[in-house]
């Protein structure tokens, strides 16, 4: 079952990426695009995990996930202060 909720969670984060890509494809708002690139973080990342805990057990791969996800946020919180008025 904990397959199944991280494999939606990386698809719904990869659904998330899409649609904001085509937002911004329609609208060029800067917001939408670092929001993009944040989603595309956080499925890399989504995806990871499940590479981490069903694929790879015997792997170290933690480091890699947070640094995704850090990678994520900061997308995300330089879009936020750097490209809105």
């Amino acid at each position: 079952m904990p397959f199944v909720v991280y494999a939606l969670c990386a698809l719904t984060a990869a659904t998330c990426a899409v649609l904001l890509f085509i937002a911004w494809s329609r609208s060029r708002s800067r917001m939408l695009w670092w929001s993009a690139i944040c989603f595309v973080f956080l499925t890399l990342a989504n995806v990871l995990l499940v590479v981490d805990f069903f694929i790879l057990p015997d792997r170290v791969l933690w480091p890699v996930r947070h640094g995704l996800s850090l990678a994520a946020i900061s997308a995300l919180l330089y879009g936020l202060i750097f490209e809105e008025p």
